[in-house]
């Protein structure tokens, strides 16, 4: 990298910390819960709103992978989305009114709060329709993948956003709080993906899957970004950039190949269709604080969004991490 992109970058992170020093004034301490201090603690941060039916099962998941504590900022839900956090015993909570999207769609909001909080620690940072697998998640925690990359000075681990839908239309699902969401979301697409290098950040930049295929096939640069930097042992001279996408130092980025060789990495799976979706569509619709005006809301309008149907005869259904690794969508990396 040539040295006026690397001063560039060092001052464009500068930036990105100066902002965070302003927003943070936009965040009201509701709770602090125990274990927030943990020395040793592996942690969840989070921005939600109006999520309180998803919520159960995500701090099941979490906590049964070993997640010692989670960090909601709750962005003005009307659900009882606040009022279920406070009643968690290991969940701190902020509450603000501000807009998502001056924000920098939250993530301004989080770096703040890794900042004070995770500094020191491994710090997972995901929406609350995203899960973590991993090589091996059936067997062991995810302090067993934390101490293997600490053993290996690796600082990041990345994860693919890997949608995930059901055989039938969304109209037609059942969900009840606290259930699985995959039991009924267990199909995905296995191939139609593409990757680029980011010149700037360095990250690998995926697009493809269902959304793209069903909402954005004349338009597939407009897609969802699917690569994501989830899981990071947090230093408060880090700032993430573009969500959980990318983050600076630049090397941070640089997780998916090394030398000709696979790295380590995981999938995220994400829930997001379940019955719920054509009323958060018709919300953020008219909220318009996503990304990009909210393109991607504004294409499941178009499409009707609680008849949407993503399964075709090479959907491939869901059968565990085996499968994510035998197909190329996460790797081992080296970690029997």
């Amino acid at each position: 990298m040539k040295l006026s992109q690397s001063y560039r970058l060092r001052l464009l992170r500068k930036r990105w910390q100066i902002r965070t020093l302003r927003k943070k004034a936009e965040l009201v301490k509701v709770h602090v819960g125990k274990g927030a201090s943990d020395r040793d603690g592996i942690f969840v941060f989070s921005t939600v709103r109006n999520e309180r039916h998803r919520l159960p099962y995500f701090l099941k998941y979490y906590r049964d992978l070993g997640i010692t504590h989670f960090f909601f900022i709750d962005n003005d839900s009307s659900d009882g989305t606040d009022e279920y956090l406070k009643s968690q015993p290991d969940v701190s909570i902020w509450h603000t009114t501000a807009s998502y999207k001056r924000a920098s769609f939250g993530i301004v909001w989080t770096n703040h709060l890794l900042n004070e909080y995770g500094s020191n620690h491994w710090c997972l940072c995901v929406d609350c329709d995203e899960f973590l697998t991993y090589p091996h998640v059936t067997n062991r925690p995810i302090r067993a993948l934390t101490d293997w990359l600490d053993a290996r000075s690796i600082r990041s681990f990345p994860a693919m956003l890997l949608d995930m839908y059901s055989k039938n239309n969304v109209e037609s699902l059942k969900y009840h709080v606290g259930q699985n969401p995959f039991e009924i979301l267990d199909y995905f697409d296995a191939g139609n993906y593409s990757q680029r290098r980011d010149g700037k950040h360095g990250n690998l930049w995926i697009q493809g899957g269902p959304r793209q295929r069903k909402f954005f096939s004349r338009n597939p640069s407009n897609a969802p970004a699917l690569n994501k930097i989830p899981l990071v042992k947090w230093k408060s001279s880090y700032v993430y950039t573009s969500s959980t996408h990318s983050l600076l130092p630049r090397s941070l980025n640089l997780t998916y190949d090394e030398h000709g060789g696979e790295k380590i990495s995981g999938c995220l799976l994400h829930g997001k269709f379940l019955p719920d979706i054509g009323e958060k569509v018709s919300e953020e619709k008219a909220r318009n604080q996503h990304y990009a005006s909210g393109q991607e809301y504004h294409a499941y309008g178009a499409h009707e969004s609680h008849k949407i149907n993503f399964w075709t005869p090479q959907s491939s259904k869901y059968s565990g991490w085996q499968q994510l690794e035998e197909l190329g969508l996460m790797s081992c990396g080296g970690w029997a």
